[in-house]
Formats: C-alpha cells, structure tokens, sequence
C-alpha cells in the first residue's frame, strides 16, 4: 500500500513538473514538421553561432523582425512611449506576422507566419503598452498605477523585481515565455478576476 501511495505521488509530482515547463506549452515545436530537428529550444536558442547583435536575447537562435511599430496612444497616458526594446521584439519576430516561424538557425525564406489570434502584427494601438519605464515617477504621476517598487507582484518579490525588465513593462512582464508558472496563455499568473491586471492597475 505504501509503495503505491509512493508511486501515486511520484507519478501526480512529474504531472505537475510537466505541466510547469513548455513541453506541452504553445512554445513547443518540438513534434512540428519544419523543425526537423526535433529539438525543444532550438527554434529560439543554440549553444553556438547564437545571434550577439541583440541584446537581453540568450544564445538567441531565431530571425528577428526589423518592423516599425505604431505604438499604442491615449491621452490618459503618462507613460513615454518607444518602439518596442529588444526583449519584446524577441516575442514580436513571430507575433507580429513578418516574420515566419521556421526562420532560425540562419533561415531567411520560411513560410509559415502566424495567423488568427497568435497574431499581433505590427500595429501595436490596440494592444497594452510595452517597452516603457514602470517607475515610483509613472505611478505618482498616474494615479491609476502602483508604485511597482514596493508593491507586491504576488510572485515573491515587488512588481519591479519579478515583472519588470530594466525597469521597463515588456511582453514578458506578463508573459512566460517558458510556462513555467503553467498558467493559461503563458501568464505569470491566473488572471481569473483581472488578478494579473490589478497587480499593477489601481481601480
């Protein structure tokens, strides 16, 4: 009876470790016929011959986009808005559909582009603003913000030390690229009851 609890709980922990990782995830290529490789990574990253022109990009491995953005515009921002900054335009060299996916490793002439919802497209003014300095100064001056240096992200830490990078909201302030929270929609957390907007949204 023991062994079988042991092994009932083995098998439920490596369910759970599985669904953490982004085997499984939207971001497996793995099993995809124009990754004929077969690698889980490589689409993204390579131990060697990596890109080095981008920065905050990891032995990156994959084409990156050089689209003009149209940034998102209100009136109500207080934020400076830029073209996206390298860690976004990593997510963007497939999102935004000039880019296809099967370009990497040093392939330029791929075919297979994003379609339906996984595409953003270079038109950004509809989307939530990204690549812009989250600071104590935007949330004094926006009073609908947090101070993202001490409140609480809800992930261990301040908004600004998980969330943010170089002090600037990217996609991946909300986003796990590599699941590793194994939340719907790669979420660094549920967002059932706008929990992930409210981390940083005072209403």
């Amino acid at each position: 009876m023991k062994r079988l609890i042991f092994l009932m709980t083995f098998v439920s922990f490596g369910m759970f470790v599985y669904s953490q990782t982004i085997v499984g995830s939207a971001h497996d290529f793995s099993g995809r016929n124009w990754n004929t490789t077969g690698e889980l990574c490589i689409v993204c990253h390579t131990p060697h011959h990596s890109d080095v022109t981008v920065s905050d990009a990891p032995l990156w491995n994959h084409e990156v986009s050089t689209a003009t953005y149209t940034l998102y515009s209100s009136p109500t921002l207080d934020a400076t808005m830029e073209q996206p900054g390298n860690s976004s335009k990593l997510c963007l060299s497939c999102h935004d559909g000039t880019v296809a996916i099967e370009n990497f490793g040093g392939v330029t002439d791929g075919t297979r582009y994003l379609t339906g919802n996984s595409q953003i497209g270079p038109d950004l003014s509809g989307h939530h603003p990204v690549s812009f300095v989250y600071d104590a100064a935007l949330s004094s001056a926006d009073k609908g913000l947090f101070d993202p240096t001490s409140t609480s992200s809800g992930l261990g830490s301040t908004i600004s030390d998980d969330m943010l990078i170089n002090n600037k909201l990217e996609c991946a302030s909300c986003h796990d690229v590599h699941n590793g929270y194994g939340v719907d929609y790669l979420l660094v957390k549920d967002n059932q009851s706008s929990a992930l907007c409210l981390t940083c949204h005072n209403k």
